[in-house]
C-alpha cells in the first residue's frame, strides 16, 4: 500500500558569541531511491544566507551549500519534505551468490553496477576494519550467500550490541563499539560495515528516518505514522544477482515502507546532514528535532 510521508528535520545552533560568517554544507533532501518517490521538498534558514545552492556529492546525495554574513547569534535550519513509499517485492536472500563469489567479482569489476560498488570494499575515515574479524568470523562459512550473511550480521548485532545513548559519538572507533558492545544506530551500521569490508564484500552506510514507536526491538514493531525525535542509520550490501541490499541492525529487519532513505556513502561522514565551519561563535548547542508524519489514503499533504 502507498504511503505518503511528511518528514521535518529542524536543526537549531545556539552561540555563546557572535557569528560573522558561516558556510554549510546541508543534507537535508531525500534522494530518489528505489520505493521512494520525492513529490516536493523545501529548505528554510535564518538568518537568510547570501548564497544558498544546490549540487549532487560524489554520491549523488544532494548536497545544499550555504553562505551567510549577516551576524548572529543563533542559525535555525528547517527542511520539510513530502514524499511517497511505494511496496516493494521481497528478495530471497538464499539465491543470492555466495560471499566468495560476490568478493572475487568485486576484486576484478567488470562492468558499472560491480566498478560504482566496489569503492565501498575498503576501511574508510570512520570504519576502520579492528576488531571485525573476531566479531564474525564464524558467519562466513563457505558458500553461505551473501545476502543471507548481511541478515545474519543484522540479527547478531542486534543481539549482542546493546542500544544505549551517550555513551558513543559520531567519532567513535568501531573497534570500540566490538569492545564495549554498546552503542547506538550510526554505531551498529559501522559495525556491520566494517565485518564485511573485513571479507572483501562493498557495504555502505545509508542514513535516513524510520517510522517506529522505539528505536531498539523488533518486538515492538513499527508503529503506522509515529513520530520519531532522530535521525536514522542503516547499512546496505551489495551482489551481483540483486545490486544493493538494506538490513537495520537496530530494529533487526529488512527496511521496506518504513524507511525513507535521505543519504548513502562510505560511513556517517560522508551523509552527515550538517557541516560547516564559522567565524567567532564561542562554545556552541545543537538541537535537533526530527517527525515523520503520515497521511492517510484520501488526505491531502499540507502545502
Amino acid at each position: 500500500m502507498t504511503a505518503t510521508l511528511t518528514l521535518s528535520h529542524r536543526t537549531h545552533y545556539a552561540y555563546q558569541l557572535p557569528v560573522s560568517q558561516s558556510r554549510q554544507l546541508l543534507r537535508l533532501t531525500p534522494r530518489q531511491a528505489p520505493g521512494q518517490r520525492v513529490l516536493s521538498t523545501r529548505i528554510e534558514v535564518s538568518p537568510q544566507p547570501q548564497e544558498m545552492a544546490t549540487r549532487l556529492d560524489a554520491f549523488g546525495n544532494q548536497l545544499t551549500a550555504l553562505l551567510i554574513l549577516e551576524e548572529h547569534r543563533a542559525l535555525d535550519i528547517e527542511a520539510e519534505t513530502q514524499i511517497e513509499l511505494v511496496p516493494t517485492d521481497g528478495i530471497d536472500l538464499q539465491a543470492s551468490p555466495s560471499w566468495e563469489h560476490t568478493a572475487e567479482r568485486l576484486q576484478s569489476p567488470i562492468d558499472g553496477p560491480s566498478w560504482e560498488a566496489a569503492q565501498f570494499c575498503y576501511p574508510s575515515p570512520r570504519v576502520a576494519l579492528d576488531g571485525a574479524l573476531d566479531f564474525c568470523r564464524d558467519l562466513f562459512v563457505p558458500r553461505r550467500s551473501v545476502l543471507d550473511i548481511g541478515w545474519g550480521l543484522c540479527e547478531r548485532i542486534f543481539n549482542s550490541i546493546e542500544y544505549c545513548e551517550g555513551v558513543t559519538s559520531v567519532s567513535t572507533p568501531v573497534a570500540e563499539v566490538f569492545s564495549h558492545r554498546q552503542g547506538v544506530c550510526q554505531d551498529f551500521a559501522h559495525a556491520a560495515i566494517a565485518c564485511l569490508r573485513t571479507h572483501g564484500l562493498a557495504a555502505r552506510y545509508v542514513s535516513g528516518y524510520v517510522r517506529t514507536t522505539r528505536r531498539h526491538g523488533a518486538a515492538e514493531g513499527v508503529a503506522e505514522g509515529a513520530a520519531s525525535d532522530a535521525s536514522h542509520a542503516w547499512f546496505s550490501v551489495w551482489c551481483p544477482k540483486f545490486g544493493w541490499t538494506d538490513f537495520d541492525p537496530t530494529n533487526n529487519q529488512q527496511p521496506r515502507q518504513s524507511h525513507v532513505t535521505l543519504a548513502w556513502g562510505r560511513d556517517y561522514g560522508d551523509v552527515s546532514p550538517t557541516i560547516g565551519f564559522i567565524q567567532g561563535g564561542g562554545e556552541q548547542r545543537l538541537t535537533v528535532a526530527v517527525q515523520v508524519a503520515e497521511h492517510n489514503t484520501g488526505d491531502s499533504p499540507p502545502p
